[in-house]
């Protein structure tokens, strides 16, 4: 409880690049949501491509919607779009490893 008399609890809430990982510990209100924590969090700041509307989110990598009501300790996680499905990216991957073999 904070001097109010508020309950609050401790969330973090991380987003990665290729070349980069913010992870930011806030204290939110008990009862506060992904939203309203990422929104707290000031993540957006530091990357300003984060686009909320459209973006999927987890906790300890379980999709979840933005309005789901976070408990002390969640890991907050912003994932960026795939750039190819799995099924693409496993392709690619095998044709780069054939190509690889028949040098």
């Amino acid at each position: 409880m904070d001097s109010s008399g508020e309950t609050r609890i401790t969330v973090e809430v991380v987003y990665a690049t290729p070349g980069r990982q913010t992870l930011i510990e806030i204290d939110v209100a008990a009862g506060a949501t992904v939203g309203e924590a990422i929104t707290l969090s000031g993540i957006r700041a530091a990357h300003p491509e984060i686009e909320l509307a459209g973006a999927s989110v987890g906790i300890f990598g379980r999709l979840t919607p933005l309005d789901a009501v976070l408990r002390e300790g969640d890991r907050v996680e912003i994932y960026r779009p795939l750039r190819a499905g799995p099924r693409e990216a496993r392709r690619r991957r095998v044709e780069g490893s054939r190509r690889a073999g028949k040098n």
